[in-house]
């Protein structure tokens, strides 16, 4: 299920946080998990035109603004389970002026859906799915006193799977999913998306051409049974701090990535 908590926080206290250069504004909680890189990453593998895009724990909206903005000509659906985060997420979308083309969802994705949820999370609908699942196991280290930051970094062993499967029913036959998680996961990741997608690519994410990669972008077909394929490497930055040329353009200037 998507993580919950009974615990009631109020994400009161938020920073406005500017992404694609500044076209793009996103309230989000200064405590507790804040989008940035892989947030964008995620959200530039989304193609135009393909049709509508779910951006799945949607958190704040970063994502599905993200793509929102890089794709003029689609419709996008958050949905997230959290009360306080969903209405920040609302705020982010009417301040943004994409109430018209994107819209919040709030369910647990692990629950039967209520009936005004189940109207927009249709099955088979969804053009891509993109999810940005929490990258620790519940229970490994120690929790965090934030919830936000808790449930946001946390999620239990057979969370994955519920992920995995809520994606498959939402995403339209012949339609792609896309994940962005730690690279120690992908074993964990490509077991949960088996027998559900095919054509299963691999994009490596290095934070320098020497480093081992720290995450990993996984895009897959529905219904497909190609092989699967391991892309080069993507090298977040060249000599000192600077990002390389390629990956500032996806970061600042909405480039889209390919895997």
């Amino acid at each position: 299920m998507q993580n919950s908590n009974p615990m009631q926080t109020n994400p009161s206290e938020t920073t406005a946080d500017y992404f694609l250069g500044d076209r793009l504004m996103i309230r989000q909680p200064v405590k507790g998990y804040r989008a940035g890189i892989d947030a964008v990453l995620l959200a530039a593998c989304a193609r135009d035109g393909d049709g509508p895009i779910l951006d799945v724990g949607s958190g704040a909206g970063t994502v599905g603004l993200c793509a929102a903005v890089r794709c003029p000509k689609t419709r996008v659906v958050l949905v997230e389970v959290q009360p306080e985060l969903a209405a920040l997420a609302q705020a982010n979308i009417n301040s943004n002026g994409l109430a018209a083309r994107v819209e919040i969802v709030e369910a647990d994705i692990g629950e039967p859906l209520t009936p005004d949820a189940a109207r927009i999370l249709q099955p088979d609908t969804f053009a891509h799915v993109l999810a940005n699942p929490p990258y620790h196991d519940d229970g490994s280290g120690t929790p965090s006193g934030n919830i936000f930051k808790s449930l946001s970094h946390s999620m239990t062993a057979e969370s994955l799977e519920t992920w995995a499967r809520f994606m498959a029913r939402m995403t339209a036959p012949g339609g792609r999913v896309t994940i962005i998680h730690k690279a120690e996961a992908l074993p964990r990741i490509l077991k949960s998306l088996e027998n559900r997608f095919g054509a299963i690519t691999i994009l490596p994410i290095h934070p320098r051409d020497s480093a081992q990669a720290i995450r990993v972008l996984i895009d897959g077909i529905k219904g497909s049974r190609a092989p699967l394929s391991l892309k080069p490497g993507l090298i977040l930055h060249g000599d000192g701090n600077a990002f390389r040329p390629e990956v500032d353009a996806i970061l600042r200037q909405g480039e889209a990535l390919r895997i």
